[in-house]
């Protein structure tokens, strides 16, 4: 904690009083501060600092210092300290623990950390003179913490008319474990002073290992006293901020209770208490800090007692028990009586109750941590003073009303608490700076945000052309009296202003602002003032509208100005908009739904030549007479849409009715076109006698439609040429060509195929194709197959093969930065398409642009000058033009006119002079602008618009406005050559744009028949030429052109303007325009003295009016007849629901029932046989090296090592001395972190060299495991320095975290074969026993009975259990076998020898294909087998045998017999004739239950029925009914292994219990209060490490095979468990995955299952060192023998052979390892086992 912040804190304070002016007063210490308190009386100041007091006055200047420190001290020694008896005594800093104020005896109490915290009695008026110190007095007079990490608090107070102190202090690790003591300060009855109380005036902790308390403050209300202190518990680990109460005169702490004190707010709890304070009405305000986010919170003290007297009675009286808790007891603590307000000797005391008080915070602060608090009153309100860590402070406003905050305003120039606005003065002042501050609403306090403001005006708008006086209402109102004048400033106008009963009345305007254009108002500013000193206080403005401006806002008139906010009407028979009146017959406002309006067409489609009548609505008609316009058809397009426009005198009513007219014989010129026309439109091929065929709307047609079109028509083709290797595209174009792609059947070119291009086909029109490859050159025809229909090209319309021949290129040299435009010239360069060639120059590509004789591309970029090849492509021809191409030196800037633009595109720039010809070049501009500092962006103009060899011309582009503001760039793209505009003495820039003030009331009348223009900035980049002005649409000559005026003569005659509008007169004036360059302003119109008058167009059209409505009501028997019938589908879907829910319930209670009376038979075996469980070294491998790259094949496995005979002594021995070597922990550290170092040693990598580590050093497992331990330690530290603790232990990326899951496998091998082995090995064999159940595709490898839904078999599969199948084998008794007639035959040995070998391990059962399986209807034997000649077969398709396909039948007899007796070859069996012939048909596909839906042959599939093609596209979906009824029959299983894994309160393996009480201390170390990181560590290293593994490969510790659709169920239950390892939630929905779904409800169980396990664990009895070793050396004992570790040490020297010159380095950099000589000895070996002489 940051102690020096409360000094400063306080001492802002103070300096708020002094004057604004006064030089700052500071004081500064030479060590840190601890403590500042102040004399009220004296102003004077007391400082205690680490090693030294200080007595300073009000000004901050020293009076007295007294030295404290540092003195000889140790903490472990009791003073007085003795140097021969304290040898550990050093010279140790004395920290300020205690500095009070005893104003009753004129004394202050100082304590310090030095000799275990012994406090002084020092005078209040001079600290040098020391009243009372004794350091013999032994472990009474320990009063404060002697750690300085630890806080101590105090108070003095009066009690029986004594001075007593209570004190609060954290226990230290040296400290007594007093937390809170009542000490006298008087000698008396034989007691001292500093001396407890009573012997039981304290409370004492009970842990001793260190500091569980931080005390944050001590303070007295009435009867009691009060602490607040920060508690970090243990178990479970958590951060608490109690507040403690005892009665004051409770000499035996009776009374003392506990609680909770909570912060918090939606994202959770502050749970650190930095600081608090007490404000005089009692109000306290506590703040919490968690991390950089911080909060402050404000408790009612009367709220808080409350709380505790109602959890003292809910412990009375019983309720709610489990909150309560008795410090340092276990004990239930609620037996007492509250008749017993401060407790007694009979009843509990030092209680507790973890339901406290919660506030949620009124300050929080990101990024900050608040260290302080302190609360002063300014003007009637409370200020609260915030210190930061950083040293700063922060000053918020509390209004506090009974024990509530109110509001909070944080303290900014404008609204800091100890200022206000002075209205009368209109400035900022204190309120005692304010002369008329006690007049109400003369002095606003800031940081309640108010201002004088006019909140009302009445009326709220007027009509511009009806002004009348406004009252406005002033909130705050300031009192005024008669002397008091207010004046009215109302745009330009200023009156007095009348005050009538707190109302401000204000005189019109006497001008009104012009409407601005496209508006309906004017807004004009009003401003009050005082009028004496011209004091504003309060604005605002004022609406004035316009009602003939309101109707032109949208195009409906009458909407818009019925629609409009504002008081209007609209005159429907003047069709105006009017200011509202008494008048009847129109319409008003808001009453637009009145206006007359069309609706809904019907039909909205209509043929073209067709008659057809058109129905729509028509509202609010009865004011007119209409007739309906004549309808515009047209028949240049497919489809026209059209407007029903409707008029009745002249005026608009309604032009939003649309329809859309279509023509079937647009763009359909052929009978495939026609026929591939949307439906709707229903165009058909009509072919009528003597009239030409074509496309019309059904009706139009006299006979019957034909429903097949004429052969194909070929018309052109694109293009006619192509390269003899052809490789090009053809586009064939004509008509009939196919209705869809697939219609397409052939294509030849030349009696050519040519390769059909699906995605380029049109509809009829066009067919695309790749032309193949010819031998010679030669012309022929194109023939297309449509549907069997032949087409051919004409003779006129041929493709021809022809050779390319370049024989030029024109430039021959361009810029190196690329874009010259180069042209190829030559023979046959037309051959193909612009996309079938490409060129290159050089290595660079370049862009065809254009492409016929000659062709045209754009160069690329090249970086050197230099020659280059011209090589061009046509398909897969390639040639060279025999001319190359120079790339030369870029061009460079000389000159350029003028230097000047505006930033806007205004004007064309003056010439740019280049010192380089390069016309051919530069054919192609942009101008590119780039802001180069704040913006960064570029802005692009036209291009070149002239070009010689040595100049360009250009307009420049508009840029950001300010162009001052930017440095900019101006440059030129030549080719792709960018050319700066600039040269040595400056460069081209931008000005300021130039502004035009429009005309007074937007007229300009003519004087001397000139026209005036004013503005700012006109000539700085414009010049007399350039410049434009146009009267209407004739131009005015411009005569003179300044920075602020141009003059100009318009045309003789007044010219039209260029946009007429109707019943406005001024809008018929012509507009001035000014252009300059691409930018125009219009600055009004120009009056001249002969103005025209503008004659009505009086063109009427007839109107027509077809009246029609559309029958509501039957609208709503449709509605009423649909809602009835999908109640209907509801109630049926309803029951079908619970139908099915049943029938799942009853199908999961028969499973169950059948699955437990069959694992009854299992239960029995295992009693018999026993659980098989693999022995330790085959355990060891399968965990260890069965995943590996090699599998059952790995050396690890054999335990075949490869040397000489020879040589296999000498290899041994130095095996063995390299097992010496790894014994060595330098070594093997540095071993280890070597290989983690280089690159290539990969994750697979680390994970093979942990294991062969485990097993070479399996001999010293307690050595192994401090190697894991260390490894850990700097895996952790890495992970906690990066800020990601809960990453750690994520993977197994690390050889650290290989080396633990090893460990953990090793640990637990006795737990799984005596405990966890039976639940898990039941769960095994019931998932298989479901599994086989039920049918299982032997190809898809899918069961109808699983737990995954990918491995669900989708489909009905109909089958018959064989309960009765008797199996002889090798002359035995027959043995009932249960199968099914749909399983294979490979199925039916499986399951036989399941039955037949029950009683042995799996490892020694016969393989399936070693067996052959014969079935004796009769006298003749048949056997039986997966393939043979007699299968099914249908296309390349054959089905595998099954029962039911040699109709075997239930109670059969079967024979088993090995088929290795002979051993002869498969090619010579004679009992399986046709077997082998079938499987060596390699064409040939199985199949089993379900046939695979994607490969069914393409023509049956098209010529099958629609209910087989349904079946192949069956949803699995609908069988994962399935799912839940094998979940619900596992059920019961699952839950034991659960149980067996996550029960704490049976056996725990010691190695569990070890290894999560060290990730509790590294967390301790660390600081890591997240339970979420230690919850994820322990998940990490146990359950998803060791657990998960397991139960996907149960493999892995029983003797058992497990087949795939029984891997895909274990899959999901390991899935869940993992899931109930995480503390994530995992929100759930229809989109889910099934196998999520599936355990969603008994997630939550198994979370609080693993929840209570690793609770359970940490409160065990903690396994130590000494036991742990012992265990593992037992291990060590037991196994190591069976192990291969000379094979394991042979492959690990493998690595060091590898990095053998990285590992000699690092052994030769590390000290300790030079010390021992590692290095050497590792040479030694190397030598030894590598047959090398050296020089050693």
């Amino acid at each position: 904690m940051a102690l020096w912040i409360w000094p400063l804190t306080i001492l802002s304070c103070f300096c708020i009083t002094f004057s604004r002016n006064e030089e700052l007063k500071f004081f500064q210490s030479a060590t840190e501060l601890n403590h500042l308190t102040v004399d009220n009386d004296t102003g004077i100041l007391y400082l205690g600092v680490v090693n030294a007091l200080y007595q300073l006055t009000e000004n901050l200047e020293v009076i007295r210092s007294v030295e404290t420190g540092p003195r000889k001290d140790n903490k472990k020694c009791t003073p007085p300290i003795d140097e021969n008896q304290c040898k550990e005594a050093v010279l140790t800093d004395n920290y300020n623990k205690l500095l009070l104020l005893n104003k009753a005896d004129n004394t202050t109490v100082v304590c310090g950390s030095l000799f275990k915290g012994i406090c002084a009695i020092r005078d209040l008026q001079n600290i040098s003179d020391e009243k009372y110190y004794v350091d013999s007095s032994g472990e009474k007079s320990f009063v404060a913490s002697n750690d300085e990490n630890v806080s101590t608090v105090g108070l003095i107070t009066s009690l029986n008319n004594d001075q007593v102190l209570f004190v609060g202090k954290g226990n230290g690790p040296n400290d007594n474990g007093i937390i809170i003591s009542t000490r006298q300060l008087y000698a008396r009855d034989g007691k001292d002073i500093f001396e407890m109380y009573t012997d039981s005036a304290a409370v004492k902790s009970a842990y001793h290992s260190s500091s569980t308390q931080q005390f944050v403050a001590v303070f007295e209300d009435n009867n009691y006293v009060y602490f607040i202190f920060n508690q970090q518990e243990k178990q479970p680990v958590n951060n608490r901020t109690l507040i403690a109460r005892l009665c004051k005169d409770d000499a035996h702490y009776y009374s003392y209770f506990e609680m909770d004190l909570g912060c918090k707010d939606d994202d959770g709890a502050y749970d650190h208490c930095h600081s608090a304070f007490v404000t005089t009405p009692g109000k306290e305000l506590a703040e919490n800090d968690n991390s950089l986010k911080s909060a402050m919170c404000v408790f009612s003290l009367r709220q808080i007692n409350e709380k505790m007297e109602k959890n003292r009675n809910d412990c009375y009286t019983k309720k709610n028990t489990s909150s309560f808790y008795k410090l340092f007891s276990a004990e239930n603590p609620c037996n007492a009586s509250k008749n017993f307000p401060c407790g007694s000797e009979h009843l509990p005391y030092l209680l507790g109750s973890r339901n406290g008080v919660i506030e949620k915070p009124v300050l929080q602060k990101e990024g900050m941590n608040l260290t302080a608090v302190t609360v002063a009153v300014e003007n009637g309100h409370t200020v609260a003073f915030l210190g930061t860590s950083d040293g700063k402070i922060l000053k918020v406003t509390l209004d506090l009303k009974t024990g509530r905050k109110n509001t909070l305003f944080l303290t900014y120039l404008t609204r800091d608490p100890y200022c206000g606005w002075c209205v009368r003065e209109g400035r900022c002042t204190k309120k005692a700076d304010c002369g008329a501050a006690d007049m109400e609403n003369h002095w606003l306090w800031s940081p309640s945000g108010t201002c004088v403001t006019i909140i009302s005006a009445d009326p709220l708008n007027m009509s511009r052309r009806a002004p009348a006086k406004v009252e406005l209402t002033v909130n705050p109102l300031p009192t005024l009296t008669e002397s008091d004048k207010i004046c009215c400033t109302f745009g330009e106008t200023v009156h007095s202003a009348q005050l009538k009963e707190g109302v401000i009345i204000c005189d019109p305007p006497d001008i009104i602002p012009p409407t601005p254009k496209h508006q309906d108002h004017v807004s004009v500013p009003l401003q009050l003032t005082f009028e004496k000193n011209k004091i504003f206080f309060a604005s605002h403005t004022y609406p004035f509208y316009d009602c003939e401006e309101a109707m032109n806002l949208i195009e409906n008139q009458c909407y818009s100005c019925a629609s409009n906010r504002w008081n209007c009407q609209w005159d429907w028979k003047r069709h105006i908009c009017e200011e509202s009146s008494s008048v009847q017959d129109v319409i008003k406002q808001n009453m637009e739904e009145e206006c007359p309006q069309f609706l809904n067409p019907d039909p909205s489609i209509i043929p073209m030549e067709y008659q057809t009548t058109v129905y729509f609505e028509g509202k609010h008609l009865d004011y007119y007479q209409v007739s309906i316009s004549r309808l515009i058809q047209s028949y240049a397009n497919e489809t026209l849409q059209l407007n029903l426009s409707i008029k009745t005198d002249k005026v608009n009513i309604d032009s939003k009715l649309m329809v859309t007219l279509y023509n079937c014989s647009y763009g359909r010129s052929d009978c495939s076109l026609c026929l591939a026309a949307r439906p709707e439109y229903k165009c058909v091929w009509c072919e009528e006698d003597g009239k030409p065929s074509k496309c019309v709307y059904e009706k139009l047609c006299h006979t019957a439609p034909t429903d097949t079109c004429p052969p194909p028509e070929i018309t052109r083709i694109e293009p006619k040429t192509g390269p003899r290797s052809g490789g090009i595209l053809l586009t064939i174009m004509g008509s009939n060509l196919g209705i869809k792609a697939e219609d397409v059947k052939s294509i030849t070119v030349a009696d050519k195929e040519c390769l059909f291009k699906e995605e380029f086909y049109s509809v009829s029109t066009r067919i695309v194709c790749q032309v193949g490859p010819m031998n010679e050159l030669q012309q022929g025809q194109i023939e297309v197959n449509i549907n069997g229909k032949f087409g051919k090209s004409p003779s006129e319309v041929l493709f021809t093969y022809q050779e390319p021949h370049p024989s030029q290129i024109t430039p021959e040299s361009g810029p190196q930065a690329g874009g010259t435009r180069l042209t190829i010239s030559g023979r046959n360069l037309a051959t193909g398409s612009k996309k079938d060639v490409q060129v290159s120059v050089g290595s660079q590509p370049c862009n065809v642009t254009e492409f016929g004789d000659e062709i045209i591309c754009i160069t690329g970029r090249n970086n050197k000058v230099e020659p280059v090849p011209v090589i061009m492509n046509y398909g897969g021809t390639r040639i060279i033009v025999p001319q190359q191409f120079t790339y030369s030196e870029n061009p460079t800037v000389t000159k350029f006119l003028p230097v000047n633009s505006f930033s806007r595109r205004y004007k064309y720039s003056g010439f740019i002079s280049m010192v380089s010809s390069y016309q051919q070049l530069c054919t192609e501009r942009n101008l590119t602008l780039n802001c180069a500092y704040s913006c960064f962006l570029q802005f692009y103009g036209k291009a070149v618009t002239r070009l010689n060899e040595t100049t360009v011309v250009f307009s420049s582009p508009p840029i950001l406005e300010d162009p001052e503001n930017y440095n900019i760039t101006t440059v030129i793209l030549m080719d792709h050559y960018k050319l700066v505009v600039k040269n040595e003495s400056h460069s081209f820039a931008y000005v300021a744009d130039p502004t035009f003030e429009n005309f007074t009331d937007g007229i300009k009348k003519q004087v001397n028949k000139l026209i005036n223009a004013k503005g700012s900035n006109l000539n700085k980049a414009m010049t007399i030429d350039e410049a434009q002005a146009f009267v209407g649409d004739e131009p005015c000559n411009i005569k003179t052109l300044t920075e602020t005026d141009l003059y100009c003569e318009p045309p003789e005659v007044q010219p039209q303007p260029k946009k007429r509008q109707k019943r406005d007169t001024i809008n018929n004036l012509p507009e001035f325009i000014v252009k300059f360059g691409l930018r125009e302003w219009i600055l009004g119109r120009v009056e001249y003295d002969n103005r025209v008058t503008d004659i009505p167009l009086n063109l009427i059209l007839p109107l027509v009016l077809i009246p029609m409505l559309v029958i509501i009501g039957i609208s709503i028997i449709c509605y009423r007849r649909k809602s009835q019938q999908a109640e209907r589908e509801y109630e049926k879907i309803k029951s079908q629901l619970e139908g099915l829910e049943e029938s799942v319930r009853d199908r999961c209670k028969k499973e169950f029932t059948d699955l437990m009376i069959e694992m009854e038979d299992h239960t029995n075996d295992i009693n018999e046989a026993g659980i098989p469980v693999l022995d330790y070294k085959t355990y060891t491998d399968r965990v260890f090296f069965l995943p590996s790259k090699d599998g059952e094949k790995d050396v690890m496995i054999t335990g075949k090592l490869d040397i000489p005979e020879a040589r296999r002594q000498t290899v041994e021995q130095a095996l063995y001395q390299f097992s010496n070597l790894l014994n060595s922990k330098s070594f093997l550290i540095n071993f280890i972190h070597t290989l983690e170092n280089q690159r290539e040693f990969s994750a697979r990598a680390k994970v093979y060299f942990a294991s062969l580590l485990t097993v070479a050093l399996h001999g010293k497992l307690e050595y192994y495991t401090d190697i894991m331990r260390t490894l850990f330690l700097e895996l952790m530290e890495q992970y906690v320095v990066a800020k990601n603790p809960k990453l750690m232990l994520r993977r197994s990326e690390t050889v650290v975290e290989r080396m633990l899951s090893n460990w953990m496998s090793i640990c637990l091998y006795q737990y799984l074969k005596d405990n966890a082995g039976e639940p898990l090995y039941k769960l095994f064999k019931a998932i298989k026993h479901q599994v086989e159940k039920g049918p299982v595709d032997a190809v898809l490898k899918k069961a109808k009975y699983t737990l995954n839904d990918t491995g669900l078999l989708g489909d009905d599969v109909e089958y018959t259990q064989f309960v009765n199948v008797y199996v002889q084998e090798g002359g035995n008794d027959s043995i009932p076998v249960k199968v099914l007639n749909c399983d294979t035959i490979s199925q039916v040995k499986e399951k036989i020898i399941d039955q037949v070998y029950r009683n042995l391990p799996c490892s020694q059962w016969p393989k399936a294909d070693s067996v052959v399986l014969e079935w004796r209807p009769g006298s003749t034997a048949q056997t039986l087998s997966d393939l043979d000649l007699t299968s099914q077969r249908d296309g390349r398709w054959k089905r595998i045998n099954t029962l039911m396909h040699y109709n075997v039948r239930d109670g059969a007899t079967l024979i088993l017999s090995k088929m290795g007796i002979s051993q002869q070859p498969e090619d010579n069996q004679q009992d399986v004739p046709g077997e082998r012939h079938a499987l060596l048909e390699d064409e040939n596909k199985v199949w089993h239950l379900v046939r695979p839906v994607d490969e069914m042959d393409e023509g049956k599939s098209k010529r099958g029925s629609v209910k087989e093609k349904e079946r192949t596209k069956a949803i699995t979906e609908i069988y994962l009914t399935r799912l839940l009824s094998v979940k619900g029959t596992l059920q019961q299983f699952v839950d034991d292994f659960f149980h067996s894994v996550l029960n704490s309160n049976q056996v725990v393996p010691p190695a569990v219990k070890y290894f999560f009480d060290f990730l509790d201390e590294q967390a301790e170390k660390h600081d890591i209060k997240d339970e979420d990181t230690i919850h994820i560590w322990k998940t990490n290293s146990l359950p998803l490490r060791f657990w998960v593994n397991i139960l996907k490969n149960p493999h892995f510790i029983f003797d058992v095979h497990v087949h795939e659709v029984v891997d895909a169920s274990l899959s999901v239950i390991a899935q869940t468990f993992m899931d109930a390892c995480t503390r994530t939630e995992h929100k759930l929905s229809r989109d889910s995955p099934s196998n999520k779904l599936l355990y969603a409800k008994e997630i939550s169980n198994y979370k609080k299952m693993v929840e209570d396990y690793y609770k359970g664990i940490r409160q065990m009895v903690p396994v130590s060192d000494q036991d742990m070793n012992t265990h593992l050396a037992e291990i060590s004992r037991a196994h190591t023998d069976s192990l291969n570790t000379l094979v394991a040490l042979h492959q690990l020297y493998q690595y060091t052979n590898k990095y053998y010159d990285e590992i000699i380095n690092a052994l030769e950099e590390d000290p300790a390892a030079q010390k021992m000589q590692l290095a050497f000895r590792l040479q030694q070996i190397a030598a030894a086992l590598e047959n090398k002489v050296t020089d050693l």
